[in-house]
């Protein structure tokens, strides 16, 4: 576990993405087998430690030392992991370190009551960074900077083969992944997964910037968006999926490679065909059209669904792409050929839960961004260029597919509270949530509407955590609330995809990918945006 908590630390300490790499792909060849393999599942998010949870660590601390005294700590620190391998008063022997290769094996088959005993026996002999890896392999806490994707082409880099090869096989594995350190090690040939209707990795697009308006050595020229060049589809709010059936066995992945086909029962039964698709999975509004994307979140997420549920938010498939056809891989056809057999595959079919993503015409790149900022239903997010001679390729290669949002919405808020990051930001205040002012019973009053963690400089969150320390008026546990008020708040520029009607939130309302734009240090908060305002923007149906 020690050798498991050095690799953590070292990843939490060094930001740059090659650095990371080089540590990754240097531990996958120091570390032997099943030890790595056990590692690498703990970094991609493939571990569930079912028997013990972050409230019964926090049980086993505060049987060790005065609950207040580690509130307290616990409030400074601002992670539970962090602070409880830093208090916990136990001894760590110098001989001896429980190995991953142990500790994971036997919580995977402990009960709750035998998987504590066992944590609390480990906390015991861990020295501190020991027993924070530990804490964050139990509660999967692992926010480090690396991401699932980020792993895999460290593997790649390790067994020099393109991470497309790891991908195409990842499903059909499982921990600790001895097959696949095997053939990239050399000494076994590429494992073939054990399953049907396997994942494809999906393809993804560069956000489109012009050379007009950005210098940017990956900007496109204006002038090549033409109709002969690139394909415009409108890109939908919805959650990306691929559709597959094949040998009678039929799944819905998510963009990830995550199987939802469970949540999606309806979907599932409309795939009567021998292939696999690409498309956004939306919901039907009662006019037959695309539903907000609240309307999907009723469905996301559900162990199970009701036929209540699927009458009332009817799923289906908006399909972008067709990867396999019967037995035929189309992905390395010119997207030209592959929308031509899209649109014959999809009109031959006979449901309702597949439909056909229609083009939007090319005349000039300001038409095009005329129609992206007022696209015909508001639960398009933009548009999406794709060249007609582009390859289904896994990954974002640059050139082939561009994304092009619609502008943000741009409001001003008042900061309200904050909260501790984590990871390399566990000491600086940066999760924030902002409000916005409306008539309240005693009068003008704050209400909050969103929350943002991102979109602002690392220089410009020192000075937010500093203005959070020296204005906090009261505190929540880790969550700090600052003086908010007309004459004294700090008003935030937040930029955000949409809104949407919310009966969870205070406000009656909640944004799409909030992000700080900017800091307004120069604005009274009394000046600040008004919920009326906001309400103004929601869409007519909601």
């Amino acid at each position: 576990m020690e050798r498991f908590a050095t690799l953590l630390d070292c990843l939490v300490h060094t930001p740059q993405l090659n650095g990371k790499l080089r540590i990754l792909s240097s531990y996958f060849k120091s570390v032997p087998d099943p030890a790595r393999g056990w590692s690498l599942a703990a970094l991609t998010g493939e571990l569930d430690i079912p028997g013990v949870k972050a409230g019964t660590i926090r049980g086993l601390i505060e049987a060790r030392m005065d609950s207040e005294l580690f509130r307290l700590s616990y409030d400074y620190v601002g992670d539970l992991a962090e602070t409880v391998s830093l208090v916990w008063p136990g001894t760590a022997r110098a001989n001896w370190s429980p190995p991953i290769e142990e500790i994971v094996p036997a919580l995977m088959e402990a009960s709750c009551t035998e998987g504590t005993r066992l944590a609390e026996g480990w906390m015991d002999v861990l020295t501190p960074s020991g027993r924070w890896a530990l804490l964050k392999l139990i509660t999967g806490g692992l926010r480090i900077g690396v991401s699932a994707r980020l792993t895999k082409l460290a593997l790649a880099q390790y067994g020099e083969v393109d991470v497309s090869e790891i991908e195409e096989i990842w499903h059909g594995l499982a921990p600790p992944y001895e097959s696949l350190f095997a053939w990239l090690d050399g000494t076994a040939p590429r494992p073939s997964p054990d399953i049907t209707a396997p994942f494809r990795p999906v393809m993804l697009a560069h956000p489109l910037v012009t050379k007009d308006k950005r210098e940017d050595p990956d900007a496109v020229a204006p002038d090549l968006i033409t109709p002969e060049t690139f394909a415009a589809e409108w890109k939908y709010d919805g959650v990306r999926v691929q559709v597959v059936s094949e040998a009678g066995v039929r799944r819905i992945y998510t963009r990830t490679g995550d199987d939802i086909s469970h949540t999606f029962p309806d979907v599932l039964a409309g795939l009567d065909f021998e292939g696999a698709l690409d498309g956004e999975l939306l919901v039907r509004n009662a006019e037959g059209g695309v539903a907000p994307f609240n309307a999907l979140q009723q469905r996301l997420n559900r162990k199970t669904v009701s036929k209540r549920q699927m009458d009332s938010h009817p799923a289906f498939v908006r399909a972008y792409d067709i990867l396999v056809d019967g037995a035929e891989d189309l992905r390395a056809l010119p997207f030209a050929e592959r929308r031509a057999r899209l649109e014959a595959f999809v009109g031959a079919l006979e449901t309702n839960r597949i439909d056909l993503s229609p083009l939007v015409e090319i005349t000039d790149l300001q038409a095009l961004e005329a129609a992206r900022n007022a696209p015909p239903a508001p639960e398009i997010e933009g548009l999406m260029l794709k060249r007609w001679d582009s390859a289904y390729v896994a990954g974002r290669p640059k050139g082939p597919w561009y994304k092009w949002k619609r502008d943000p919405f741009l409001i001003d808020a008042v900061l309200l509270y904050a909260q501790r990051g984590h990871g390399k930001r566990s000491s600086f205040y940066s999760d924030f949530t902002f409000g916005v002012w409306r008539e309240g019973e005693a009068g003008e009053e704050l209400t909050p509407v969103g929350k943002a963690y991102f979109g602002f400089t690392d220089e410009e969150l020192k000075q937010l955590d500093a203005f959070i320390r020296e204005n906090t008026i009261d505190r929540f546990g880790p969550v700090r609330a600052v003086t908010a008020t007309a004459e004294d708040g700090l008003v935030l520029e937040v930029a955000f995809e949409g809104l949407q009607r919310s009966p969870r939130h205070k406000s009656g309302i909640a944004m799409r990918f909030p992000r700080i734009n900017r800091i307004r240090w120069d604005k009274p908060a009394a000046e600040a945006d008004r919920l009326e305002s906001l309400e103004k923007l929601l869409p007519e149906d909601t």
